[in-house]
């Protein structure tokens, strides 16, 4: 253990019910034999802290452009007074915007990129005066933030990880370039036809649907994004009727409650809590749809992909990048044609044999894409970092005459 490397990981938070903090996770677990993990962390869930040493920031119970200021203060802090006493960190690694000295950061969003898309939902005069305080907050906050992208992405000195081919060629505008992408993985002992197989009947009866009920799947938060109001307008213009529609994830529905009575779903859309063996509702459904507006990467689909799900994803979704149109899924060219989307999750439902090739295909495809691919591929980064260190301390060593 003293022979390790010492790299310090700086995340708010870590657990594998999200999807950037799950990414982290997973890495940590397959890079802790080779370096000694450090962990800066304001809580740690569903990671084995007996090889792993986590450093507790105490969180701030306030609103969040004032939490993520304490935050961005609190993990320099930690880590100066630690260093003080002899802790020296060979990397510093972290997934965004978490502090101004990182080594290596892997870029999983960009809120420059993710502003314009909700810019009007954000407009004063979009909406009511009463939500006008939350709004200029979360302006101040967002701001802040590309503030934070344009200061630190253009340093030369870290060396950046695109989550997709989408998200580096947006970091170009940084001045950035040969950014590497390191694509997200898949539990395959998790997700795999056999799992979703085992699983199926038993899912199946406990949300209720018959053997003859289509079952589409979206599991997710942020669901304006994820398209949920386009694939609502699709769903109610299909013309079946045996059907049903699994949201999961934690938004609130109810700015969704007008348009699914409006469109006579009361009865065939169900918004559900996340759990952690998210394979439970993967085994139930028949086609995943996420007509995403923005999304670096999305990690759900892939995690469908694998269990054997045909799935339907957004050219906008950086896993799109991983999919051959029409042979191991359905990439949708604009989201938010809702007359196509109805007609894609038609035909689908009405085509078992479609939906089982491209199933089979899409479970070959995923499977390719491993956490211990994605680690393997971040250890380069770590080396080249360690590497660089090495030469230039044997540069800066006396010469002996």
């Amino acid at each position: 253990m003293d022979n390790k490397p010492l790299v310090a990981v700086i995340s708010p938070f870590l657990d594998k019910q999200h999807g950037t903090e799950r990414c982290v996770a997973e890495q940590v677990e397959r890079l802790d034999q080779k370096y000694e993990i450090h962990l800066y962390c304001t809580r740690v869930g569903d990671i084995d802290l007996t090889k792993i040493s986590w450093h507790r920031i105490p969180s701030f119970p306030g609103p969040h452009l004032l939490a993520f200021c304490w935050w961005f203060l609190a993990n320099h802090l930690w880590r100066w007074w630690h260093g003080l006493r002899g802790l020296r960190y060979d990397v510093t690694y972290t997934p965004g915007i978490n502090c101004l000295d990182a080594d290596v950061i892997s870029v999983h969003i960009l809120f420059s990129d993710f502003c314009r898309q909700v810019r009007e939902a954000l407009s004063l005069g979009r909406n009511p005066v009463s939500s006008w305080v939350r709004l200029v907050h979360r302006r101040l906050y967002y701001g802040l933030l590309i503030k934070l992208e344009k200061l630190i992405y253009a340093r030369r000195k870290c060396r950046l990880a695109a989550v997709s081919q989408r998200t580096a060629e947006s970091l170009t505008r940084f001045g950035r370039s040969q950014i590497p992408v390191i694509y997200n993985g898949i539990n395959v002992e998790q997700f795999n036809p056999q799992n979703r197989n085992r699983l199926r009947n038993q899912s199946r009866a406990h949300w209720g649907l018959a053997k003859s009920t289509s079952c589409l799947l979206l599991v997710g938060n942020g669901w304006k994004n994820k398209g949920l109001e386009a694939l609502l307008e699709a769903a109610g213009s299909i013309g079946s009727t045996d059907w049903r529609l699994l949201v999961v994830g934690q938004d609130d529905p109810r700015p969704y409650r007008g348009a699914i009575a409006r469109l006579g779903l009361d009865q065939r859309v169900s918004f559900l809590p996340p759990r952690p063996d998210v394979e439970f509702y993967y085994a139930a459904a028949d086609i995943y749809v996420s007509p995403s507006l923005e999304d670096a990467f999305g990690l759900p689909p892939l995690e469908a992909m694998a269990c054997g799900l045909p799935v339907i994803v957004s050219s906008r979704a950086g896993v799109s990048e991983l999919i051959t149109n029409g042979v191991d899924g359905i990439v949708l060219k604009d989201p938010q044609n809702v007359v196509f989307l109805a007609k894609v999750i038609s035909d689908l439902q009405g085509n078992p044999a479609l939906r089982g090739a491209l199933g089979e295909n899409a479970s070959r495809t995923a499977l390719q894409y491993t956490w211990e691919r994605n680690a393997a591929q971040l250890e380069v980064l770590f080396e080249q970092v360690l590497e660089q260190r090495q030469n230039l301390s044997f540069s800066k060593a006396p010469v002996k005459q």
